[in-house]
């Protein structure tokens, strides 16, 4: 396969794992960290990184927004919940067994 090929193919599937999550708007950042140490935010970092790599500038908010789909301030305020005691607890466990990835 050549690399364009291969570019456009991942590509693809970052624009199938943006809509898959805009469609879960319930599964919270906190879980998503939780299960896999990555969440949306991570998503929006390394897209920033990955501009700023190739000399692009875009801020925090703007790269948020590529992610969310939305302003992350009206995401927060529309869909993100309070953390349960419980997803803290799960939280702290896996940080504590996993530190590093993120």
């Amino acid at each position: 396969m050549d690399n364009q090929t291969k570019t456009e193919l991942q590509a693809a599937a970052f624009r199938a794992l943006l809509k898959h999550l805009d469609g879960r708007k319930d599964v919270q950042n906190i879980d998503m960290m939780i299960l896999t140490g990555m969440c949306r935010n991570c998503l929006s970092r390394w897209y920033e990184e990955a501009a700023t790599e190739r000399g692009i500038e875009i801020s925090k908010d703007q790269a948020r927004e590529e992610i969310y789909g939305e302003p992350y301030s009206e995401w927060k305020q529309k869909y993100q919940l309070d953390a349960t005691d419980e997803q803290q607890a799960a939280f702290k466990m896996a940080f504590a067994e996993n530190v590093g990835g993120n």
